[in-house]
C-alpha cells in the first residue's frame, strides 16, 4: 500500500514525467524558438521563451480553475478558440513561406519577430495560447496525478513544475541555436529552413482546424 505521505510526491515525479514528453517534441513553440534564435539576438529568443513560460503558466492555472472542464461543457467556446488558434499558426507559416519565397525577412504584422523583445515575446505567448487543447491536457495531466483536495502548496508546485521545465528546455534550445556553427549553417539554408517552417506551422494550424 502506498504511504499517503509519499503521494504528493509521487504526483509530482509523474508530473515531471509526462509533461517532459510533451516539452521535448517538436511543435510549433520548437520553431518559434529555433527561428528567433537563428535569425534574431539572443535577447530576442530568450524573450521568445519567457513569453511561452507565461502561456504556459495561463493554461496550467486556468486548467486548475476548471477551464477544461468548461470548455467540456461550452463546445462552442473550445472550437472558437480553437478555429482562431489555428488561423494564427496558419497566417504565421504562410508569412514564413512568403518570406522564404521573397528572400526578405520576416515580420508578421502585429506579431513581428522582426522587430524586437516585444514582438518576440509576442509570437512566444501567442503561439504558446494558440492552441487550447492545452487546457484539456493540463486537466487531464493533473487530474490524473493530484490527489482529490490536493492543497494549494501542491497546485502551486505543479504550475511551477510545468512552467520551470518550459524555460529550461526551451531556454537551452535558444541558446543552443545561437551557436556559431548553427548560425553558419542556418545562413546556408536559410531559405530552405523558413519555408520548412512555415510549411509546418501551417500544418500544425491545418491539424489544429480539423482535430476538434
Amino acid at each position: 500500500m502506498t504511504d499517503p505521505a509519499l503521494s504528493p510526491w509521487i504526483a509530482v515525479f509523474t508530473i515531471v514525467g509526462l509533461w517532459a514528453v510533451l516539452v521535448v517534441t517538436p511543435g510549433p513553440n520548437f520553431l518559434a524558438t529555433v527561428h528567433v534564435a537563428a535569425t534574431r539576438s539572443r535577447r530576442e529568443a530568450l524573450m521568445v521563451v519567457a513569453g511561452l513560460a507565461l502561456g504556459t503558466f495561463i493554461w496550467a492555472t486556468a486548467s486548475l480553475a476548471g477551464l477544461g472542464l468548461m470548455f467540456q461543457s461550452a463546445a462552442w467556446l473550445y472550437h472558437t478558440v480553437r478555429i482562431i488558434g489555428a488561423i494564427y499558426l496558419i497566417f504565421v507559416g504562410i508569412t514564413l513561406l512568403r518570406s522564404a519565397a521573397r528572400r526578405s525577412s520576416v515580420s508578421v504584422p502585429g506579431i513581428s519577430v522582426a522587430k524586437g523583445p516585444r514582438g518576440a515575446f509576442r509570437l512566444g505567448l501567442i503561439t504558446d495560447m494558440s492552441n487550447p487543447k492545452a487546457a484539456a491536457f493540463f486537466t487531464s495531466l493533473f487530474a490524473v496525478t493530484l490527489p482529490p483536495g490536493a492543497p494549494f502548496w501542491l497546485q502551486a508546485v505543479a504550475v511551477g513544475i510545468v512552467v520551470a521545465m518550459v524555460v529550461v528546455w526551451y531556454g537551452l534550445v535558444a541558446l543552443a541555436m545561437r551557436s556559431t556553427l548553427f548560425r553558419t549553417l542556418y545562413r546556408r539554408g536559410q531559405r530552405a529552413i523558413t519555408a520548412l517552417s512555415g510549411a509546418l506551422f501551417a500544418a500544425f494550424g491545418i491539424r489544429l482546424a480539423s482535430n476538434g
